[in-house]
């Protein structure tokens, strides 16, 4: 969809305050399209207060709607936390599922006040064109996408940040182009994704990045901090004793993760376009609270079901990855890791210090599969030792038959 097939169209424009957004907005108005900007409320860590977005909007010529969305951002995170999903490299993919909590939360907001098109920033050669686009479409199939910077019309008159500071300056709207920036954010509960400019070099150590959440392993304080998160059916009930809704446990594991410096990630993943991308990520509470309840998950699954949490996990974060939260692939996953975790309660303490999570203890987990007379290498009342001998026999019937058949070769 191209600038001018939008007449006649009322254009709902997800904006974030930056120059691309008031560029856009404000050449969308000039040609005389209706648009009304609509802004997501995540808790955004790097944001202090969130109204700050319609305050830069409004020279623009357009309202701002600002939709709260913090509690279903909150309950998101609780739902990657329990599938453990974590994409390329092993960190917590905080933008992926926050589009999906976007779009579903201003979709309605931008039909309410008649919105036909759904407008976003995001550029044509990354991940979030593919979420916004795809999450529109399965959400509301009768709306359309524009996707400014994929239109050829707009990126030839606007092929950098000086044009479109100077455009905007020209229509009497304050905005500095700023000098070349080291890196891009984007910031919302569950994280903040750092790319682009200099992160694109791989000579370039990750720890250009000045963490927003908290800080470096190395500047983190040099003592332990003990840390208690209580999970009942895989979720979060409570941080150190004390009774936590989904919010407020992201905010307090954010901040206690944060300044022990947990949650740092360099990762150069595969994106949904084909490419290899390189992101420096921090998610102190994911981190934190995932480790944890990945000490109740150890206790309670056997063998098979480890290994099909495995699989299920793995599913899910590549469907949150190319924006495919809601489809049926994904729910049935989800479906099945609250089967898994139906049993996964009990009361984790880990040691945090200079950005590692030490196993402390394990509680009130009822459903715990571990014995330790059985797991003794003492004597004990648990597994009879003798009792061994018949199963290593059996055993041997087929290794046996293996390596007479030919069939075992020494160099794998």
């Amino acid at each position: 969809m191209t600038i001018k097939e939008l007449s006649g169209e009322k254009v709902g424009i997800c904006v974030s305050g930056g120059l691309d957004s008031r560029t856009v907005t404000r050449k969308l108005i000039e040609l005389g399209i209706d648009v009304q900007c609509f802004t997501a409320d995540l808790a955004q860590p790097d944001e202090t207060d969130i109204a700050n977005v319609a305050k830069k909007m409004e020279p623009c010529g357009a309202k701002t709607v600002i939709v709260d969305l913090k509690q279903a951002m909150a309950e998101a995170c609780m739902q990657v936390i329990k599938a453990q999903a974590m994409y390329d490299g092993g960190y917590w993919n905080t933008t992926g599922i926050a589009r999906a909590v976007t779009v579903r939360g201003l979709i309605p907001a931008m039909k309410k006040l008649g919105c036909t098109t759904l407008a976003h920033g995001a550029t044509g050669r990354g991940n979030d064109q593919m979420r916004f686009e795809r999450y529109t479409n399965v959400l509301a199939p009768e709306m359309k996408v524009y996707a400014p910077w994929r239109d050829p019309e707009l990126l030839k008159e606007f092929p950098g940040r000086k044009q479109m500071a100077e455009y905007l300056a020209a229509n009497g709207i304050e905005a500095e182009a700023g000098g070349k920036k080291r890196y891009s954010t984007d910031a919302n509960l569950a994280g903040l994704s750092h790319e682009a400019e200099d992160l694109e070099s791989l000579e370039t150590p990750c720890t250009i990045v000045h963490p927003t959440m908290g800080v470096w392993p190395q500047a983190a304080p040099d003592k332990t901090e003990l840390f208690t998160a209580r999970f009942e059916k895989g979720v979060v009930a409570a941080i150190n004793g004390k009774p936590v809704p989904a919010l407020s446990a992201m905010l307090e594991a954010n901040k206690i993760g944060g300044r022990n410096g947990v949650g740092m990630k360099n990762a150069l993943e595969n994106r949904i376009v084909g490419t290899k991308s390189r992101g420096v990520y921090e998610a102190p509470g994911m981190e934190l609270l995932g480790f944890c309840l990945l000490q109740v998950y150890q206790a309670v699954m056997d063998r098979r079901a480890t290994d099909l949490f495995g699989h299920l996990s793995r599913l899910v974060a590549g469907q949150i990855y190319d924006g495919r939260y809601f489809d049926p692939a994904t729910r049935a996953a989800l479906a099945a890791i609250d089967e898994l975790a139906e049993v996964a309660t009990g009361t984790v303490s880990v040691a945090l210090y200079k950005g590692h999570m030490l196993f402390n203890s394990l509680t009130d987990c009822l459903a715990s599969l571990y014995n330790e007379a059985d797991s003794s290498m003492e004597a004990s009342a648990g597994l009879n030792p003798v009792t061994s001998q018949g199963y290593a026999e059996i055993q041997s019937v087929e290794a046996k038959a293996m390596a007479r058949a030919g069939q075992i070769r020494e160099k794998a």
